[in-house]
């Protein structure tokens, strides 16, 4: 089977990623990217199952009334704070690296793969045009804006020690594509729907597979294509990086027919978060940038291999290595600033903990301001891929 990847996160095992910790710990990621292989999942070939009112095990969305979402008029940054607590922060930052907006919640359950090895998942996190959502311990989905504004938006299936929802909310804030795992000793049951975000209405169960990969949902690309990525279920011996997404499939988000496949499993493995200008990817020797419907825009030189970001407007690509970030093609270079996101066409933000603040970095000057705050890189808003 084949199917479609994530926005703006790297993969979570029993930790979340620290991506400011050892330079090693960098490279691993891009090895792995590229490395992972096997065989391969395809919603494409999948028949659809047609509208129902509920999937199995999920419950019943409790979604309250709230204002109506605005889209921002800036660009803002996400931080989510350390999955190992009780509860996590989520954190908005602006360009000039202050904290606009933030919120707490409940930290979902540690999932595994029956206590043999760690459960791959994506953060409970979403970004649409308007708001970031964030998941709890209970499976309720909250957001909160810029502004301030916050409350309640649905519900997915709580997760437990062997289960776990994964969520993209569209751009519109109108539905929600929802990704449950149940997780084992061998790899993961994965079902897919997507439904109304207010109310759960129009609710489409589009796709389920059992075995040693899963999907993540990503993002969206626009309202009508809804994108995920095709990640390991499991990992053993390998630390929080051992595998992450190897392709992003396009596809569509009422029938889980595919679209668009970018990268490749065994040829050319996902390098980095994806964008709104596409994705890039690496085949060993040089990354590819492509755009959504699987176009190689351009080629880069890559003999080693990088953390590589692709900015909004596709103009720009941020690689991490041991040293920092620096942008492709040009004299910018930041030391100790280890890149996990872009924010705008100009701004780029480290995640961070107590010994090492977060940072957003000006790419047009290299020059860098602190972050009041710490976490993980976890999506940027507008949040439209």
């Amino acid at each position: 089977m084949s199917l479609p990847l994530l926005m703006g996160t790297q993969p979570r095992v029993s930790a979340p990623r620290k991506p400011w910790q050892s330079a090693a710990l960098v490279l691993a990621i891009a090895w792995v990217v590229a490395a992972c292989g096997g065989g391969t999942n395809n919603v494409a070939s999948h028949s659809p199952t047609p509208p129902a009112s509920q999937a199995s095990g999920t419950p019943p969305a409790q979604g309250s009334p709230a204002a109506s979402p605005v889209p921002v008029t800036g660009a803002f940054g996400v931080l989510i704070s350390t999955q190992t607590a009780s509860s996590y922060a989520v954190s908005l930052v602006g360009i000039d690296g202050k904290v606009v907006a933030t919120s707490q919640a409940s930290t979902p359950a540690t999932a595994s793969c029956a206590s043999v090895a760690g459960a791959l998942v994506s953060p409970p996190v979403s970004t649409s045009n308007s708001r970031v959502y964030y998941m709890d311990a209970q499976g309720v989905v909250r957001f909160l804006a810029p502004s301030g504004d916050s409350g309640r938006a649905t519900t997915v299936p709580a997760g437990t020690a062997s289960r776990r929802s994964m969520f993209a909310v569209s751009p519109d804030d109108q539905r929600i594509a929802v990704i449950v795992d149940d997780f084992n000793s061998t790899g993961a049951s994965t079902k897919l729907y997507v439904e109304d975000l207010n109310g759960g209405g129009n609710h489409l169960d589009l796709f389920s597979q059992t075995g040693a990969r899963t999907l993540w949902p990503v993002g969206w690309h626009g309202t009508n294509n809804l994108v995920v990525a095709v990640v390991a279920s499991c990992s053993q011996g390998g630390g929080p990086f051992c595998c992450g997404p190897q392709e992003l499939h396009v596809v569509d988000p009422a029938t889980a027919a595919r679209r668009f496949t970018l990268g490749s499993t065994i040829a050319c493995g996902i390098a980095g978060s994806p964008s709104p200008a596409g994705a890039i990817c690496w085949d060993g020797s040089q990354s590819k940038v492509l755009n959504w419907t699987a176009g190689t825009v351009r080629t880069i030189a890559m003999p080693e291999p990088k953390l590589q970001y692709l900015s909004p407007n596709g103009s720009q690509v941020a690689l991490v290595d041991n040293n920092g970030t620096s942008i492709a093609g040009t004299n910018i270079s930041m030391a100790g600033i280890f890149a996990c996101e872009w924010i705008d066409d100009t701004h780029v933000m480290s995640g961070g903990d107590p010994q090492h603040q977060p940072r957003v970095g000006n790419v047009t000057n290299g020059s860098m301001v602190p972050v009041a705050a710490q976490g993980d890189c976890a999506g940027r808003l507008p949040g439209s891929l």
